[in-house]
């Protein structure tokens, strides 16, 4: 970083055309002559010691892996770290998602244009997880800038669906999903701002849960929209998500997001006995246009086990819950645009740790975003014209709606644990070819957002279980409760597994 110094007379008058500001050379020169303070501050800041989290445990640059040791193209950097000698997460092996900073460790968050950055600090749920022992394996690819809910949008190329050679592991957390169901991890960390845990979860079979809203810090991760901004575990089993969630959640005192955060343990709600819940199963959450008729049914199909298990389960109606994607889409479009791209991933306006290198690193995409995504391109070409054009007004307005859309599922809450639907409306579809047309790169990416958008904006806790198989390809279901009632999910999920081994339901 440059030491900072006055504008020239051409960049100060610039600047005023930027904002709207005709300045004369008279006007210039005075200015100029005001600002010698402001230069002096920044210089004095540039001699203070940017304050970061101690890095804790010992760990190596690490490698790409390449060949038999990726063959699903899941992972990014492999180096193995770590943690402390006992702990819940003893033995347990952990792979990040690429946009979570683990220092020394190269990060490229699926996108090229922050290729080669090497992060300074350890998030919080990365020294979280270490002193709790587990062993953090390394880096696992998503989709460029997390903007997809396929996993064909990588600089790095797809990442295949262990399940199914040639299918979407689904997206943004694609490598995080695959290296769980491939086995090679039991855990595995994801980030969701419209689905990119529970979508990744349910195309290849895992668990993932998306958490109340603030319930794990964000610290050092890559952000894109504070609002909607949620990390969480995905695991090969409902224990290992219980546990794991366990050592993520809670206050760090450095995530704005994080407010009148209630945790638990977790754990202790894996009764395997669903007897006397009532779960209500939300009739909107199915047969939407692109919803397949076997998911449908795999997700009744797990109603049905419920109610065998000895819990309520009622059909209700809640008719807002459609209007879910379109109250998403100007938070999603609109303040990525502002904090993700404009605002260098970070933003202004809160207090919180500032990953400062990161901000240096990011902020180079606007001599390459020639580079980005088509899914990228899109989203920010429509955002910053809206921003333009509407000065942010349908972005305040779907945050307005945002309060009536939770609203709307807490109505139901107060008299149900749990909402139930499925994850998304269809299974995993094929990775586009290379030569694909760039409509199908578009839709493989967003055509399955209805069912899990809604609870990013609504800061719900949701997870994907998955509940049976077609053609080979995993159906997810999706359990909803009230904020901070994790315990809730937990209840369900683990009586669900507990039922019977999932692969051996047909449509």
């Amino acid at each position: 970083m440059a030491s900072a110094k006055l504008p020239t007379p051409d960049e100060l008058k610039a600047v005023g055309r930027q904002l709207g500001l005709n300045l004369s050379e008279t006007d210039v020169a005075f200015f100029l002559e005001t600002m010698g303070g402001n230069v002096a501050a920044y210089h004095a800041i540039e001699a203070m010691a940017d304050p970061m989290p101690a890095v804790k445990y010992p760990r190596t640059p690490g490698y790409r892996p390449e060949g038999a040791e990726n063959k699903y193209n899941a992972w990014y950097y492999k180096s193995e770290v770590h943690g402390a000698s006992s702990g819940k997460l003893r033995g347990k092996r952990i792979a990040l998602k690429d946009n979570v900073c683990l220092a020394g460790v190269p990060m490229m968050n699926g996108a090229s244009t922050l290729e080669g950055y090497v992060p300074d600090v350890d998030a919080t749920i990365v020294t979280r997880m270490l002193d709790a022992g587990g062993t953090i394996l390394g880096k696992v690819h998503c989709e460029y800038f997390c903007f997809s809910g396929g996993s064909h949008t990588s600089a790095a190329g797809p990442v295949q669906n262990p399940r199914k050679a040639g299918y979407s592991a689904g997206g943004s957390s694609s490598g995080s999903a695959a290296v769980v169901a491939a086995g090679e991890v039991e855990m595995a960390i994801g980030g969701d701002q419209g689905g990119s845990i529970r979508i990744p979860a349910a195309y290849c079979g895992v668990y993932g849960l998306k958490p109340t809203h603030g319930l794990v810090p964000y610290t050092g991760i890559f952000p894109i929209e504070l609002t909607l901004d949620h990390t969480g575990p995905m695991t090969a089993t409902v224990a290992d998500n219980a546990l794991l969630l366990e050592v993520l959640a809670g206050p760090d005192g450095l995530d704005p997001r994080q407010m009148n955060v209630k945790t638990a343990a977790y754990t202790s709600a894996l009764t395997g006995d669903a007897r006397g819940m009532k779960i209500a199963v939300v009739k909107e959450g199915f047969g939407h246009a692109s919803s397949e008729s076997d998911v449908d049914a795999l997700v009744r199909k797990g109603a049905a086990t419920f109610k065998q298990l000895g819990a309520q389960v009622d059909e209700v109606s809640i008719p807002f819950h459609l209007a879910g994607p379109a109250i998403w889409t100007p938070i999603a479009v609109e303040g990525a645009t502002w904090q993700m791209l404009n605002g260098n991933g970070f933003g202004f306006n809160w207090k919180g740790l500032y990953v400062t290198s990161l901000i240096d690193a990011h902020s180079a995409w606007r001599q390459r975003a020639d580079e980005f995504s088509d899914t990228l391109k899109t989203t920010i070409l429509f955002g910053q014209y809206a921003l333009n054009k509407y000065r942010g007004h349908y972005y305040a307005k779907c945050q307005n709606l945002a309060r009536t859309l939770r609203a709307a599922y807490d109505a139901v809450l107060k008299d149900y644990d749990l909402l139930l639907m499925p994850t998304l409306p269809l299974k995993a579809t094929p990775l586009p070819k290379p030569d694909a047309p760039r409509m199908e790169i578009i839709q493989r990416a967003f055509e399955m957002l209805p069912n899990t958008a809604p609870f990013d904006v609504t800061g719900h806790p949701a997870m994907s279980l998955p509940c049976g198989l077609s053609d080979g390809l995993p159906a997810g279901m999706m359990l909803i409760a009230k904020h901070f009632d994790e315990m809730s999910i937990y209840r369900a999920a683990s009586a669900f597994e507990k039922a019977g081994d999932w692969k051996g339901i047909r449509a």
